[in-house]
């Protein structure tokens, strides 16, 4: 009998272990594997910015949140789960960055990305990001950016210029010196 747990333990850690990928690799329409990502922001030039699709959706506090609603100012989507340890690691540094640059207009949306619903909300109770969170539990927000965010890389971090293009992106926890210039820049923009 014992031989079933450990035969199923290790067909789960090679299954893991195929799911991961790396930055530079494209995934395929409909690829959900996880995607690796080393946090760094990634800011694209103004005349080779795409349009962010529309993304809108109910809140995990029970509103619903748009990026046409901020149409003009600088929004950072960042995508996560209370399952994910690097979200975890990286939510002091959004709601830190996130107060701070408020009065300069930024605004920052949370996509939560198929999770539980009570699991996120107990997440949002710990971590006090201080923004809203769309509850994203199919992960159809995501596969809106598939192309500029691989469908399964959490956490992403995505920032919207004030035209609604997608002004730089990073794959995996981001750093505050790195997400904090890349907001400043984007800011700063004429």
């Amino acid at each position: 009998m014992r031989a079933r747990p450990l035969a199923a333990a290790l067909l789960l850690a090679v299954a893991a272990a195929g799911c991961a990928g790396s930055q530079a690799s494209q995934p395929q329409a409909g690829d959900t594997r996880f995607i690796a990502g080393d946090g760094k922001v990634t800011v694209f030039e103004a005349a080779g910015r795409k349009a962010a699709p529309a993304v809108e959706g109910a809140t995990l506090q029970g509103g619903t949140a748009s990026l046409a609603a901020h149409r003009g100012k600088v929004v950072v989507l960042n995508f996560w789960a209370s399952w994910c340890a690097p979200c975890r690691a990286e939510a002091p540094v959004l709601a830190d960055i996130a107060a701070k640059t408020k009065a300069d207009g930024v605004e920052f949306l949370g996509v939560d990305f198929k999770d539980d619903k009570a699991r996120a909300l107990a997440f949002e109770r710990t971590e006090k990001p201080g923004y809203p969170s769309i509850f994203d539990q199919p992960g159809k927000v995501a596969l809106a950016f598939q192309g500029t965010v691989p469908p399964a890389a959490i956490p992403s971090t995505l920032i919207i210029d004030r035209q609604g293009r997608i002004a730089a992106r990073a794959l995996g926890a981001v750093k505050y010196s790195d997400l904090l210039a890349a907001v400043t820049r984007i800011t700063d923009e004429k």
